[in-house]
């Protein structure tokens, strides 16, 4: 089966989010030059160019549809997949790269994102998210001897890495990128708070869905 054809039967929606929270996060400008792995219909890129945190916004895009509605929102869509695409005439180029949801996707994650990593200038910034294996309702399900792809979450079927919060953090660590902050992407409850005051963060693993990192390249 193709990578492509994973992705035949996902709704349109998925390939149509914004990630105005990265967007938010961003500290480039009018001038500044972003890449995005995995740009989906160019959600976010629209988002940046529309609020002055870029010039040139650049997508790396696998699925055709989606790659053609990106090409009348961004300044370039480069189609295909990225374990085989040749990324040289990218390096140095980017102030910034997002990568969200893509790394579990990819059959060598740490490979790519080495490669990304250098598209980026020193100092630019990284952001990405990918979903945390280490889950309690993950863990919960391991104790109960079961491990049940799903349409979508963390069992997502598509998925091919999984990821804890440290093992994501060494795997940019690894690609050359100083991690600046490495968070649950969705704000914890009060009493998730309390819990891991009391346990020292000793547990805070098991609190995270998705993970999120920011980065910045040496």
């Amino acid at each position: 089966m193709s990578t492509l054809r994973l992705y035949e039967d996902k709704s349109d929606g998925y390939f149509a989010n914004a990630r105005r929270d990265i967007v938010y996060r961003l500290r480039t400008g009018r001038n500044s030059a972003v890449l995005e792995l995995g740009c989906g219909e160019g959600g976010t890129g629209e988002a940046t160019l529309a609020a002055g945190k870029a010039g040139r916004y650049v997508g790396i895009e696998l699925n055709p549809a989606a790659a053609k509605i990106a090409r009348g929102r961004l300044s370039e869509v480069l189609e295909g997949d990225v374990e085989s695409l040749d990324l040289a005439a990218l390096e140095s180029r980017f102030d910034a790269l997002i990568i969200s949801e893509v790394l579990e996707h990819l059959t060598d994650p740490w490979r790519v994102l080495r490669d990304l990593a250098r598209c980026v200038r020193p100092g630019g910034q990284v952001f990405a998210s990918s979903p945390n294996i280490s889950h309690w309702k993950v863990v919960r399900s391991l104790a109960l001897g079961r491990f049940d792809y799903e349409e979508s979450g963390v069992m997502d079927r598509t998925h091919l890495r999984w990821f804890t919060p440290a093992s994501y953090r060494h795997l940019f660590e690894q690609a050359g990128l100083d991690v600046v902050s490495l968070d649950p992407l969705t704000p914890h409850s009060g009493k998730t708070r309390l819990i891991n005051r009391l346990s020292r963060n000793r547990f805070r693993h098991l609190f995270m869905t998705q993970i999120m990192v920011e980065a910045v390249r040496r």
